[in-house]
């Protein structure tokens, strides 16, 4: 057996050590799940509950422990005394409760991604090591302290190498899914990953410098640091599209997390679903911070004195409603600093008390108390009264509200002063208009407002109190069998009578508008309008945030080009630190120089320094003899692409990224060309669901977060020509040129690459 080969076997035996210790927890979990469920729904109240509240713990634990499979041990760094501590993805000890593996996360773990020659502390030496499903494949060290043994015998087996495991990992075939990067953080990343969480921490990078994966890695480290806060409170995560949370929705589970909440700013508001999209002007004028305004004025105008006020006939005496009376109660309303609809009450309340005395006014004597009370009977009775009451105070939903004030253009520029006539036509739609992704900040500021809608405030209130009985019923039944201060609490047994199993905090945030988060992580942030982050700034009152993002990939109108003019409003100059990732990891030094050039002779912002890899042949330039042979040529290119990328097992990815002028047709002749060629590839491949496709069509807006191991780019002086703006379309660009692992391709005509240079 050779050196290296005993060092393979020498770990085999450590990752076989781990493997059976998880394989053995999960066992004894499963053992304990089975025997709880066994036990059926026998026993008293008590007794049931106590046995659901041990299901639920014992299914969360072996989701965990099935989540961390993959890559379990990753690790191992050595000191200058000779001790061993194994690195993986989650903390695991024996049944003397000596340490087998090191959680990541744990503070001992952090030499492994930030020590250095210069700085090392005891560390002398830092193994990577691969895994194949449960097998070592691979060992590699790296030397800290050149004068240590370690070192030296390091040297002598055969294991003393480079950054072997993270060029590995950059260039293996991407699938539908995105993989943590727990092996292989680097130092830049981690000590952005380990930063304090009191406040916001921007992170700042260009394509394929791991902003998504760092923000998911400080996610999973926030949480086990500060579980029993984060716990109750939860992490909300904000992601671009479905299709990139759908791609990212592996990562925290296999860290061992699994209950964060992951949703796009169009999803977020719990019952609301935004199925179209406005242009981007039109989403630019929702997005204006001057909206709040606009709602704000929308929800003054429903709080008026009416221009007609009845008199009414309360036992044969007229009694007039005055405005003076009206106003009054308007002000009485406003005290309260209610929502809307809550307020209403006071407002209500206010204006019968003042018709109650108009009345008393009319007699000659005392009434008792049983003759006002009918006189309140026929107030609330009377339909003149009902109805100048609510025209005086209208309860309003969300959305009836903003689909009011966008249908009449007269109403709008009232709410609106600032709006141009032409915006004003720009914004006006039909009532039953669908809902768009840039209405759903509008409609969370109305709801912040207007408060709950009242009939389903009603409807809340009396299953509140429903509960409340339920839960004294609880308590003496706790109290009876002399429980109380244990596993089980009145609430808990609550919810197990009602059938149901304590929801996790993600499930019930998502279920909550008014859920405030313990922490914040928004992807590709410098698209979110000032209207987005007013939603987002509600949801989180300690202002803890990870925000990242590109500058120069801002698409938006009013996104953000400058973090400073962004963060300073929203969280005070002192209120956020500034972070930025430099090395391009994804993208080959060919594509990476390709996109940069690009980018600086556009005016924008560029944060990379420099791609980690060279790949001979990256980038493709060709030039299609005409615009009727545009289609056909990149069709050929994809397929080619195809053939080079992508693995019948599902691994490889090839996106074609063409101006929504042309997907339609681009779709259409490769998927011809393709079941010409290869039918069965084409049966494959065209039944393959949209979130897991192999090869696909798409705009550049699409791709924003995703990755490809080779990407066509057809035509991109038509995206640039079409996009809102000169800034917009180069952003775009950017971001479609940044897409490939492996290859990047750019079809076009004579003419485009006339109108738009660019360089190999």
């Amino acid at each position: 057996m050779t050196d290296y080969a005993s060092q393979i076997h020498e770990e085999q035996q450590q990752v076989d050590r781990a493997y059976g210790r998880l394989d053995e927890i999960r066992a004894m979990t499963k053992s304990r799940l089975d025997a709880v469920r066994a036990a059926g729904s026998h026993g008293s109240p008590t007794q049931r509950t106590e046995r659901d509240s041990f299901a639920t713990m014992y299914e969360d634990r072996l989701t965990q422990l099935r989540a961390v499979e993959d890559r379990l041990v990753f690790g191992r760094l050595d000191d200058v005394h000779g001790n061993r501590l194994y690195i993986g993805r989650i903390g695991l000890s024996d049944d003397e409760h000596e340490p087998i593996i090191t959680d990541w996360r744990a503070e001992a773990a952090r030499p492994f991604y930030e020590a250095t020659p210069k700085e090392h502390g005891s560390i002398a030496m830092r193994r990577h090591i691969t895994l194949r499903l449960r097998k070592v494949v691979g060992v590699e060290d790296e030397a800290l302290d050149l004068s240590s043994q370690q070192v030296t015998k390091a040297t002598a087996e055969g294991t003393l190498t480079g950054e072997g495991a993270l060029m590995a990992s950059l260039s293996s075939r991407r699938s539908g899914k995105m993989t943590d990067i727990v092996a292989t953080i680097q130092a830049e990343q981690d000590r952005i990953i380990r930063a304090d969480m009191r406040q916001a921490l921007v992170v700042q990078g260009g394509p394929g410098t791991g902003k998504t994966a760092v923000a998911l890695h400080r996610a999973a480290y926030l949480l086990y640091t500060h579980r029993q806060r984060l716990s109750h409170s939860g992490v909300l995560i904000v992601g671009p599209s479905n299709a990139f949370l759908h791609y990212i929705d592996q990562v925290l589970p296999s860290l061992g997390e699994t209950g964060v909440l992951s949703r796009t700013m169009a999803t977020l508001l719990p019952g609301i679903t935004a199925s179209a999209e406005d242009t981007p002007r039109v989403a630019a004028l929702k997005g204006d911070a001057r909206m709040a305004h606009a709602i704000a004025n929308a929800v003054k105008s429903r709080e008026r004195v009416p221009s007609r006020l009845p008199v009414i006939r309360l036992n044969s005496f007229n009694v007039p409603m005055r405005a003076a009376d009206i106003q009054q109660a308007i002000t009485d309303a406003r005290r309260t600093r209610k929502p809307h609809n809550q307020a209403r009450e006071t407002f209500v309340k206010s204006v019968m008390s003042a018709m109650v005395a108009r009345y008393r006014e009319r007699l000659d004597y005392d009434p008792e108390a049983s003759e006002l009370d009918s006189v309140r009977s026929m107030l609330r009775m009377n339909d003149d009264f009902r109805r100048t009451v609510n025209l005086a105070w209208l309860p309003m939903t969300a959305q009836w509200m903003l689909a009011d004030m966008l249908a009449k253009p007269q109403k709008l520029h009232a709410y609106a002063p600032w709006l141009t006539p032409a915006e004003v036509d720009a914004l006006r739609r039909p009532t039953n208009a669908p809902i768009t992704r840039s209405d759903v900040p509008l409609l969370d500021e109305a709801m912040e407002l207007l408060g709950p809608d009242p009939h389903q405030e009603a409807r809340q209130a009396a299953a509140d109190r429903e509960r409340e009985h339920d839960e004294q019923i609880a308590r003496d039944t706790l109290a009876q069998n002399g429980i109380g201060n244990g596993i089980v609490d009145a609430k808990t047994l609550v919810d197990n009578m009602n059938g149901l199993d304590e929801g996790s905090t993600a499930e019930q945030a998502a279920n909550d508008r008014e859920w405030t988060f313990g922490h914040i992580v928004v992807d590709e942030a410098q698209e979110l309008t000032p209207m987005d982050w007013r939603m987002l700034i509600r949801r989180c009152p300690s202002r803890s945030f990870t925000i990242v993002g590109d500058v120069a990939q801002t698409s938006a109108i009013n996104g953000t080009r400058s973090w400073e003019r962004t963060m300073d409003p929203l969280f005070g100059p002192k209120g956020w630190s500034f972070n930025e990732l430099t090395i391009d990891y994804r993208n080959p030094q060919e594509v990476s120089a390709l996109a940069t050039r690009f980018a600086h002779d556009e005016g924008l912002y560029v944060s990379t320094v420099s791609a980690v890899r060279h790949v001979p042949d990256a980038v493709h330039l060709v030039t299609a003899s005409g615009e009727s042979q545009l289609a056909d040529e990149a069709a050929i290119q994809a397929l080619e692409c195809a053939q080079r990328f992508i693995a019948t097992d599902g691994t490889g990815r090839v996106a074609v990224i063409a101006d929504h002028e042309m997907v339609d047709e681009m779709r259409k002749t490769l998927s011809l060309r393709l079941k010409s060629t290869n039918a069965n590839e084409w049966s494959r491949l065209t039944s393959q669901s949209a979130w897991d496709s192999q090869l696909m069509v798409c705009e550049p807006q699409d791709v924003k977060g995703l990755e490809f191991d080779a990407v066509v780019l057809v035509q991109p002086g038509l995206i640039a020509l079409n996009a809102a703006s000169r800034l917009v379309g180069a952003a775009d660009l950017y971001v479609a040129m940044t897409r490939p692992t492996q290859r990047l391709v750019v079809v076009r005509t004579a003419q485009d690459a006339q109108d738009m240079p660019l360089t190999a």
